[in-house]
């Protein structure tokens, strides 16, 4: 929760990490968007994201869920399908695993990491877009952002030194509900967030020796980013 706060702030964004029953459907109404993250799960907190998603609903507030560890145990994969059903997300953002075990309601995941990569789960991805209606933005190696049949977006930014810092993942969902609640376009607000992820993070690497430091230097990318970053760095693929 901190490194995605800290990751929001350093992109100009107001983040309020929030899950308590009593207030967060008064929350929601003053917010542009809303993440629903499953990380750190359990009844009362569910609770909480049932009373946000259907407030965001209500009022036409987009909605991102992140589906943690979904196929690792049957509770994190009946509470991301509860929370599909009852809370109609805009967009769904997880790794290979937690889409697949998503889209078949099954799955299975090496706790919070990927057994699959993004390819592996591109027909999962499309599959569950076109029946949930939600744009699907796969992360790993080489990130795709799909929205049914019609478009798929590979971006192949960013460095392996990521998947060795927990939170790289939330901060992708984090970042996305940033740009939904600025941008009208799922798609467009979905593929601009992992973009950001990317090339940052290949710019943060290029300055840490580890983990550690990587963590210090990727806020920092943040913050400094400028347009002319992109267009040096982004390796973007729009035919797929």
């Amino acid at each position: 929760m901190n490194f995605s706060a800290n990751a929001l702030l350093a992109l100009g964004a107001s983040p309020v990490m929030a899950h308590a029953v009593e207030e967060v459907e008064e929350l929601v109404v003053l917010s542009g968007a809303l993440v629903i993250n499953i990380g750190t799960l359990s009844t009362r907190w569910i609770d909480a994201m049932l009373l946000a998603g259907r407030k965001a609903n209500a009022m036409g507030i987009p909605i991102v869920l992140d589906p943690v560890g979904c196929g690792a145990t049957r509770f994190r994969t009946t509470t991301c399908l509860r929370l599909i059903e009852e809370t109609r997300p805009t967009v769904i953002r997880g790794n290979a695993s937690e889409i697949r075990a998503l889209n078949d309601g099954e799955g299975i995941t090496k706790g919070v990491d990927s057994l699959h990569t993004p390819d592996q789960a591109l027909d999962d991805a499309r599959q569950l877009s076109a029946r949930t209606g939600c744009v699907v933005s796969v992360s790993g190696s080489v990130d795709l952002i799909v929205e049914g049949n019609r478009k798929t977006v590979r971006i192949a930014n960013g460095h392996p030194m990521m998947t060795h810092v927990t939170g790289m993942g939330c901060t992708s969902s984090a970042i996305t509900g940033a740009f939904l609640a600025v941008n009208p376009s799922a798609f467009e607000a979905a593929t601009n967030a992992m973009a950001v992820m990317g090339v940052a993070g290949e710019m943060a690497t290029e300055q840490s020796v580890g983990p550690g430091s990587l963590q210090v230097h990727f806020l920092d990318a943040l913050y400094r980013l400028k347009e002319s970053d992109f267009a040096q760095q982004l390796k973007i693929d729009y035919s797929a």
